[in-house]
């Protein structure tokens, strides 16, 4: 594709991103992946590749420049965007990632394999046997966390070598943190392997995310203290409950019960459907894939999703044998998959979040479409149609300006804009034939009637829009011409005054005042101006020539035929003083030529 092209198709795709938390997957022209980021808002992020102040930094500048699709997938939180984007990225090592990142990577909670192990935060994975649990997007959520374990499992956080030995030795001293509550003192005793050991598996449990194993069996614990009358304890296990219960809320990836799933869902609009995909592994989703589909008459939704599971289950070798979708699909010989349709649960809610994609997508694919469909042309006549009124976009634009000086060399002017560019090939010039003195409006009238009854007679394309440099009086001349060539119905006009910009429409005595800042009065701007400069050039040469030859014809030997060859030939009087005898003559021949030379030394006297 030309750079425009691809400039394009990436504007289009980030107008429809949503404002959702999840994933972005930047591709190159050969179709591989270069970049996968993670965003609380995915609209807010990716479109924060595209601004200026981005281009500063060298490397994202050379990421942004080799950017050629764009694709996402939605996620129900950012946690859950961290957690994907980490497994697509082991999955294919994009170019960018290690680069843009600068090595940066995220905390882990580590219980440490030693007797009392220790929990605590780090970001370097040893391979000493030791858990890690993460990573974690946001240190404050870490902490928490952390602290949370420290408050209700009192577990030591010295690096204390608590061997057995050491223990019975008494090589330990009581420190601080067990006499403010915060270690229940195994280094000398006082709090045994057995119940730590205990205290770490509810740890384990909490951190890897099975909620309602921990959460009964600290039910039953505070059942079981308050029969036994420990009220106190039995309020702190209650706390703990409560932590538990809004952790889970906020942090369940997917669902701690489901292992090994397929997600594949469809939607449809028109004759465009599109799939999305989601391998689930213990309780995290690790893939995600996407496709549209122009579906055939009388193709339907069932058909195309089978399709789109055998399609998957070609590609990838380890596809889970079970699937669950929108659309149900009834056993078909060939068709080795079973696929349901959830009505309520964690599956329901997985196969909300992959329809949440396909819409997304949708939306996508149908703005590509339409944008395809519509006349290509810039924005700013779009905005200039809205601005004016019009039925019909203006991409052909004629503006006329007539100039004169004191009623002398009376000329006019039109230019052409196509598509809010000058189409200066178009551009015509008139001299005023019909008009004597200063008369402005007739002049417009005259070149208006010139201009479009010879449009008619060749049977030539008519503009959008035609603009007149001036008010009320201008424009009312010039739609008097429209209006003898029966055209002032067909063809829209506007005059554009100087002083305040005030723009006229005919029959209407209230001007229109186009906001200042708006592209669309920038463009009429553009366009008096072009037409402005235009005539007033013709009419300086014109003026200029004019005088010339007046001067030359009174020279005796020079008529108005030679005149007009040299001015045909040297366009001014200095280049005809700057001439030589030998050029001169070449024109107008030798006696003619002698006529010129005494007349210009008569002139420098």
């Amino acid at each position: 594709m030309q750079p425009l092209e691809i400039e394009t198709l990436l504007r289009e795709i980030r107008l429809v991103l949503p404002e959702d938390p999840g994933i972005y997957k930047y591709f190159d022209q050969n179709g591989k992946i270069i970049y996968i980021g993670k965003a609380k808002n995915l609209k807010k992020r990716v479109n924060s590749y595209f601004t200026k102040q981005v281009f500063a930094d060298f490397k994202t500048r050379l990421l942004v420049e080799r950017i050629r699709d764009i694709q996402f997938t939605i996620t129900n939180s950012e946690q859950e965007a961290l957690i994907l984007e980490n497994s697509l990225i082991k999955q294919y090592q994009p170019r960018y990632n290690v680069m843009l990142k600068d090595g940066k990577t995220y905390p882990y909670i580590c219980i440490k394999k030693e007797r009392f192990p220790r929990v605590f935060s780090t970001r370097i994975k040893e391979k000493d046997g030791s858990l890690y649990f993460g990573p974690y997007p946001s240190g404050r959520t870490m902490q928490s966390i952390l602290q949370f374990i420290k408050k209700n499992f009192k577990l030591r956080n010295c690096n204390l070598n608590l061997s057995e030995k050491n223990i019975a030795e008494n090589k330990f001293r009581l420190c601080l943190e067990f006499y403010i509550g915060n270690c229940k003192g195994p280094c000398v005793g006082k709090y045994t392997e057995e119940p730590y050991l205990t205290d770490i598996e509810a740890v384990k449990l909490l951190l890897k995310g099975n909620y309602s194993q921990l959460i009964l069996a600290l039910k039953n614990s505070m059942k079981l203290a308050v029969e036994n009358l420990e009220f106190e304890y039995a309020q702190e296990l209650k706390e703990k409950i409560e932590f538990i219960q809004r952790y889970k809320e906020r942090n369940t990836i997917v669902s701690e019960t489901i292992t090994q799933l397929e997600v594949v869902t469809l939607r449809t609009q028109d004759d465009l459907s599109v799939i999305n995909h989601f391998k689930i592994h213990n309780g995290v989703i690790i893939q995600t894939h996407a496709y549209d589909v122009r579906r055939k008459p009388h193709q339907e939704d069932a058909e195309i999703l089978i399709a789109a599971i055998s399609k998957l289950a070609a590609e990838n070798e380890d596809f889970y044998p079970e699937v669950i979708s929108n659309i149900s699909v009834e056993a078909t010989e060939g068709f080795l998959f079973s696929v349901q349709v959830p009505l309520r649960g964690d599956k329901y809610k997985l196969v909300q979040l992959s329809e949440k994609n396909c819409l997304a997508l949708l939306k996508e694919k149908i703005l590509q479409l339409d944008n395809k469909k519509r006349p290509d042309f810039p924005e700013v006549i779009e905005i200039l149609q809205k601005d004016l009124h019009l039925k019909h976009p203006p991409r052909h634009i004629e503006c006329f300006d007539n100039s004169n000086f004191q009623g002398s060399f009376p000329v006019a002017s039109m230019v052409v804009f196509k598509d809010a560019k000058p189409a200066k090939k178009e551009y015509r010039t008139f001299n005023i034939k019909t008009v004597e003195g200063i008369n402005d409006f007739a002049s417009m009238k005259e070149i208006v009637t010139r201009r479009y009854s010879r449009l008619l007679q060749e049977n030539a394309p008519l503009p959008d829009l035609i603009v007149v440099d001036g008010g009320k009086g201008q424009l009312s001349a010039a739609v008097e011409a429209l209006t003898d060539l029966s055209l002032d119905t067909r063809l829209p006009i506007i005059g554009i005054a100087k002083r305040l910009e005030e723009i006229y429409h005919k029959n209407d005595s209230v001007p229109v005042h186009i906001d200042k800042r708006s592209p669309s009065l920038k463009l009429l701007q553009q366009l008096r101006n072009e037409a402005h400069k235009t005539a007033i050039g013709f009419h300086r040469n014109k003026r200029s020539a004019g005088t010339l030859k007046t001067s030359l014809t009174e020279a005796s030997g020079i008529g108005k035929v030679t005149a007009k060859k040299l001015l045909s030939h040297f366009k001014t009087l200095k280049n005809i003083e700057q001439s030589s005898e030998e050029q001169l003559i070449e024109i107008i021949g030798n006696h003619r030529a002698k006529a010129v030379i005494n007349w210009l030394q008569e002139n420098k006297k």
